[in-house]
């Protein structure tokens, strides 16, 4: 029986043992350094949407796009530079004992974050009213006058405070009663609605 003799190839790596265990040591110690850590990966997610709170409004607008930033005036003169920012919409009023104990904390939020974040009050009262309350309690942030709320209506609001917190991509990522022991509004959460919006 004839025969026929086969050519073989010895395929050889170019690297030696020496060499791909250097490799996978530098490669071992690279990795960690591209890859951001799992608490970082965490700070760059939207905070979850609590769904067993009481919202006080008809709409929940968690997850959809935020309703247009709509008054009458500005006590500032001029609107808010909102492009590119996370949002904070308080609705609120001077009579509402909540919404007074809330200023100092939006107060905060705005000097704090006032690289990342706009906080912006809306009121149905007048102009006069709420400068000569502003008198005894500063407000650092702007003030919406919307004496037919407008943008309460088509939310549906039906208690105060209420607060929307918008990401930078103009989506309500937390909705409700800022002091709600279920879901409290807190520096973690806007931080977090914060990092996530640069993330994007």
């Amino acid at each position: 029986m004839n025969t026929q003799s086969r050519n073989r190839v010895l395929i050889t790596s170019p690297f030696t043992p020496s060499v791909l265990t250097a490799l996978a040591i530098a490669l071992a110690l690279l990795v960690p350094m591209a890859l951001p850590p799992l608490s970082a990966l965490a700070r760059q997610a939207y905070p979850p949407y609590v769904t067993n709170k009481k919202l006080y409004a008809a709409r929940d607008l968690r997850g959809q796009g935020a309703p247009d930033l709509v008054v009458k005036e500005w006590l500032s003169g001029k609107a808010p530079a909102i492009k590119g920012k996370v949002v904070l919409i308080d609705f609120w009023a001077t009579w509402c004992p909540p919404c007074r104990e809330l200023i100092a904390e939006l107060n905060e939020y705005q000097k704090k974050y006032a690289d990342d974040l706009v906080v912006v009050g809306i009121t149905d009262e007048s102009a006069a009213t709420v400068r000569a309350f502003m008198k005894k309690q500063p407000i650092s942030y702007q003030i919406g006058i919307d004496p037919e709320n407008t943008m309460s209506d088509r939310i549906g609001i039906n208690g105060i405070p209420h607060v929307l917190l918008i990401s930078a991509d103009s989506v309500v990522r937390w909705q409700g009663f800022p002091t709600a022991e279920e879901d409290p509004l807190s520096e973690e959460i806007i931080e977090q609605v914060i990092a996530a919006s640069k993330a994007k």
